[in-house]
């Protein structure tokens, strides 16, 4: 097995880790001549990865010449990006003003309740990630919530359960 050696200080020393630096690799280089690359790199990374794995980021910083403090500061600022694993369903609840005042709230505590999972942290099973978010857009329908691309409008407690259901 070969592991990296572009002395990043990965510590990668599998074929896994091997094949996942090469797909960073190859994104890294699609995009590193644009204006800018940077935030089209982390992009790319989180589309493939779901996530912005450290060890990625340590490549990043020595391709693009750009630091791992900066790249740390765009990636905490930015919402879109994490740097942990996500769930493969991430719940998103609205806590903009209108969801907020509508009792959202209390669903995203009862889903936290319920999927045993702090907001902002992923279930240990991996299955959901929940989040709190300001908006999403769709306040004549507050409160909402979203389970990866869909929609739940015009929530009440008692929908929690069956929302739940879908996906368990």
């Amino acid at each position: 097995m070969s592991g990296c050696n572009c002395n990043c200080g990965c510590g990668a020393n599998n074929a896994a880790n091997t094949e996942m630096i090469e797909k960073a690799r190859k994104i890294i280089d699609s995009k590193k001549n644009m204006v800018g690359p940077l935030i089209p790199v982390l992009h790319g990374i989180q589309d493939e990865f779901g996530y912005l794995p450290e060890e990625i980021l340590k490549i990043v910083s020595t391709e693009l010449n750009v630091s791992l403090s900066e790249i740390y500061g765009v990636a905490t600022f930015y919402s879109f990006f994490s740097l942990e694993p996500k769930g493969e369903y991430v719940i998103r609840v609205c806590i903009g003003t209108a969801c907020y005042v509508k009792g959202a709230q209390k669903i995203l505590d009862k889903l936290s309740e319920e999927l045993d999972v702090e907001v902002g942290k992923t279930s240990e099973d991996g299955k959901f990630t929940l989040e709190g978010c300001r908006c999403i857009g769709a306040c004549g329908l507050a409160p909402v919530l979203t389970v990866n691309e869909k929609v739940y409008g015009r929530l009440e407690l008692k929908d929690v359960d069956d929302i739940i259901k879908e996906y368990k």
